[in-house]
């Protein structure tokens, strides 16, 4: 009987002892030192308790040691300036740093990426990584700010506005607006003149223009008047002998003379805020549609000045910083 009550005992004890001795092994928890070795670039993993799971610490540690400083500079500066851009740029450039300029009529900018990509072909097959690849994470960009006078310019140009609207906008612009030179009227391209007069002399011989003068347009825009004659012409043709009737319509001052107005302006405005003024023509027209006129100002080629105004600006950050200077934009 003895016998019997040692054995179920012992039958009832060892299980749990099994059990007990499993779950401490099982949820023993041991500290986990960082190896004094330790390489931040390559994980470190450790076994957790529940269900042996294994965890990364790596995130710890490069967490723990940037409290003090950070391991790499990353962010993107805002500079109001391009004096403050090529600043930025020689404060933190190194031999992979590139500029990008952005080209655009709208939002032109240029961009300063400190730890660009290195120079060479990618390399793929190194188990270390690319040698030559950069986060591209430290950057400065400058948006280029359009000038007051470009964006009202610009605004206006090529769209058709009644006397009122365009005697208000050359008022409120007056000071933009530049009589011709003597040069320029005289209409002959000379090495006595100025660069610019050649090159306006040239646009109005190109487009059959004369160039007018402020005083002329805000006369117009105060009185002015188109009327209309029309004429009856019969063209016959001798070898068949048949006839087209045509109406040749002119247009005619309250005087009743010949309208013989100017065709071109001048205006000188700078493209960028700040920026030297660029001499530009503007074409002046005006439709006649029933009782109503509308006239419309076109800028000339603004683009050609544009680009001139912003390869200024690019070549001068290109100098000043000694960089590649890439046109377009980066990696994204």
């Amino acid at each position: 009987m003895d016998s019997k009550r040692d054995t179920a005992a012992l039958t009832l004890e060892n299980p749990a002892e099994t059990v007990r001795d499993l779950m401490a092994d099982i949820g023993q928890h041991n500290d986990v030192p960082t190896p004094e070795t330790f390489d931040l670039t390559k994980a470190h993993l450790v076994t957790l308790p529940n269900h042996r799971k294994v965890e990364d610490l790596s995130r710890y540690h490069l967490s723990a040691a940037q409290i003090q400083k950070p391991f790499q500079r990353k962010g993107t500066a805002r500079m109001t300036d391009l004096a403050s851009l090529i600043a930025w740029a020689n404060r933190f450039k190194g031999e992979t740093s590139a500029l990008f300029a952005k080209a655009d009529l709208k939002a032109p900018a240029l961009t300063c990426i400190a730890d660009y990509h290195a120079e060479g072909a990618a390399n793929i097959t190194n188990p270390a990584g690319d040698p030559s690849a950069r986060h591209c994470h430290h950057k400065a960009i400058y948006d280029f700010p359009l000038s007051e006078e470009w964006k009202a310019w610009m605004e206006v140009s090529g769209s058709a506005q009644d006397k009122d609207e365009m005697g208000e906008f050359i008022e409120a612009q007056a000071k933009d607006v530049m009589d011709p030179t003597p040069a320029v009227l005289n209409g002959e391209i000379s090495d006595q003149n100025q660069p610019w007069e050649n090159r306006l002399i040239e646009i109005a011989q190109q487009i059959d223009g004369r160039f007018g003068q402020l005083a002329q347009l805000l006369a117009m825009s105060r009185k002015f008047q188109v009327f209309e004659t029309s004429d009856l012409k019969v063209v016959t043709n001798r070898d068949t002998g048949e006839a087209e009737v045509k109406f040749l319509n002119e247009h005619k001052d309250e005087n009743g003379e010949k309208l013989n107005l100017p065709n071109l302006i001048i205006i000188a405005i700078p493209v960028f805020q700040g920026g030297a003024p660029y001499r530009m023509a503007v074409r002046f027209r005006y439709r006649k549609s029933g009782q109503s006129v509308k006239f419309i100002l076109s800028i000339y080629n603004p683009e050609k000045v544009f680009e001139a105004a912003f390869k200024e600006a690019v070549d001068q950050a290109t100098e000043e910083t000694e960089l590649p200077t890439f046109m377009g934009s980066p990696e994204q």
